[in-house]
């Protein structure tokens, strides 16, 4: 997994206890066949961050998990996101799909016009290199959307 964020040192030692044995049981399996997993992992580490972060899961051919990195940070309200930056560091990890995932700090999951076009930028440019967008989940403190299941990719 990426190495650890500034913001770990804010997480209770539960919390950060929590998270070790979740990497420790997804990293080279297959979590697409538990969402669920996906989810609660993905919600424990980015949802209570004060400011935007935008992360990527990096997968395999059999889906499963080479790696989760946390590529942008933002403010309150905005992080700047750079396609051509999640284009390279999935090459470089030899991934065949991602998993897109931002949190939203105010707690309100729905996605924004500019969440859409910037998901669709992304995939555009993934899909010049053979490399699928799953889905792009936004996580709060109380939920995680998915525009898989809203059908908006």
């Amino acid at each position: 997994m990426a190495s650890r964020n500034r913001a770990a040192y804010l997480r209770p030692k539960i919390v950060q206890d929590a998270l070790a044995l979740m990497e420790r049981e997804l990293t080279g399996r297959c979590m697409l066949t538990n969402p669920a997993a996906v989810r609660d992992y993905l919600q424990l580490r980015f949802g209570c961050h004060p400011h935007e972060v935008f992360s990527v899961v990096f997968l395999n051919t059999r889906q499963q998990v080479i790696d989760v990195v946390e590529m942008f940070r933002g403010t309150v309200n905005h992080a700047a996101i750079y396609p051509r930056e999640i284009v390279i560091e999935a090459l470089q990890r030899n991934a065949s799909g991602v998993i897109l995932t931002h949190n939203h700090p105010d707690s309100d999951g729905s996605p924004s016009v500019e969440d859409e076009v910037l998901t669709h930028a992304i995939k555009a440019a993934l899909a010049l290199v053979d490399i699928a967008v799953l889905d792009h989940l936004i996580i709060t403190r109380k939920e995680v959307v998915s525009f898989a299941e809203r059908r908006l990719l």
